[in-house]
């Protein structure tokens, strides 16, 4: 193997073995990582648009038994000062403020509680469909659907297809951190195993139910582990096609176990560099995901800008709420003005999406004339490989 053949295979529209995968990240620059990631994102969206979503981020409760050693958003059962329940009527004040702004969808996740089971939200589901009926309900995850499976003792499958009549439209990505057991084990040793979080995503898919993908890197694992990662989503996604989109965050430290762990031993947090990398490794090598996601909640507005030349074609939410990642010490929300500013710097249009990624920009879908002089030479310009 050598960085020029694999590129030309990449270019060839040729599909990256792990191996190769983990060559190519190895020893390419980042210059021809994010060559070949934004010629692959060009073809799948050639019409310079990038993308966002304006949701809330609700999580109705934080009272958690998993212990993940990397959240410091949880509180246990017993912790009456820091663990909540949201109210109901707290929660619809949320929903209306989100709705009044013109967001269109919520995204859902909760902690394990322990005694919150599927009929507990599958009557929250049907209360928020009930009220903002167009409103689109991103919500729970596979671990809270394994949860929800033994708190109510039912299969994954049944607490699916009940949250799905109650209102629930999609699933997101959540807590797939990284799919290698030699991690999980070590990070959340009471969470969702790999091939179980794999599983439940099938089992939406078969139900009709989209989802997205996610992976939490920069801690324990090693990038091999990352190519596994991808590998594994790559293999459902060839199965059911259900995957909407991929989105990669870098660990965040700030108050919890595996932080503290890892800073008592040298450790460094990842680079913006190495961010890239991986997001563009990642776009080269899911070639059946239609949509990369950037995360500047967790890398900042200008370093999410540069990822949009890393492969990703869209920029997020653009969240009313977030209490996950800020919980960890990182909180970056950018008002709607400033994301569509950073798409045009970085040589795109921006158009507003739903989850689906159906363009819903009043705007309409491709760019007015003129817009794409307005946002500089990169729009059309074309790379060379050296």
């Amino acid at each position: 193997m050598n960085v020029s053949t694999l590129s030309t295979k990449v270019l060839d529209g040729a599909r990256l073995s792990q191996a190769e995968g983990l060559f190519l990240h190895e020893n390419a620059g980042l210059d021809t990582l994010a060559f070949l990631a934004d010629e692959m994102r060009q073809r799948k969206h050639p019409n310079s648009v990038v993308t966002y979503i304006v949701d809330r981020n609700l999580n109705p409760t934080n009272i958690c038994v998993t212990d993940c050693t990397f959240c410091a958003f949880y509180a246990s059962p017993k912790d009456e000062v820091k663990g909540y329940v949201l109210e109901r009527e707290d929660i619809y004040r949320r929903v209306q403020e989100t709705v009044d702004v013109g967001g269109v969808q919520i995204l859902m996740q909760s902690g394990h509680h322990p005694k919150l089971g599927v009929e507990w939200f599958a009557e929250l589901l049907s209360d928020l469909k009930a009220r903002w009926p167009k409103l689109h309900l991103h919500a729970m995850s596979p671990p809270e659907i394994e949860h929800l499976s033994k708190v109510s003792k039912c299969s994954t499958t049944e607490v699916l297809l009940r949250l799905q009549a109650a209102g629930m439209d999609s699933m997101p990505g959540g807590g797939a951190e990284i799919l290698s057991e030699s991690v999980r084990s070590q990070i959340a040793a009471r969470k969702t195993d790999t091939d179980t979080w794999l599983r439940i995503m099938e089992e939406a898919h078969a139900i009709g139910m989209k989802t997205t993908a996610t992976m939490m890197f920069g801690h324990i694992e090693t990038v091999a582990d990352r190519i596994e990662h991808l590998e594994r989503l790559r293999q459902v996604q060839d199965r059911t096609g259900g995957f909407t989109a991929f989105i990669d965050w870098t660990f965040q430290p700030g108050g919890n176990p595996l932080g503290d762990q890892l800073h008592a031993q040298g450790w460094k947090k990842a680079t913006h560099a190495e961010y890239f990398r991986t997001t563009a490794l990642a776009r080269i090598y899911l070639d059946n995901f239609h949509s990369i996601q950037a995360s500047f909640v967790t890398q900042g507005a200008h370093a999410a800008q540069l990822a949009l030349r890393m492969g990703c074609n869209d920029f997020g939410s653009a969240m009313l709420e977030e209490n996950v990642v800020s919980a960890a010490g990182c909180a970056e929300l950018v008002n709607l003005q400033d994301i569509e500013r950073n798409i045009r710097e970085a040589g795109f249009v921006p158009r507003r999406r739903n989850q689906a990624y159906d363009i819903i920009d009043e705007r309409g879908s491709l760019p007015l004339p003129g817009e794409l002089a307005t946002c500089g030479a990169a729009a059309t310009g074309k790379h060379q490989l050296v």
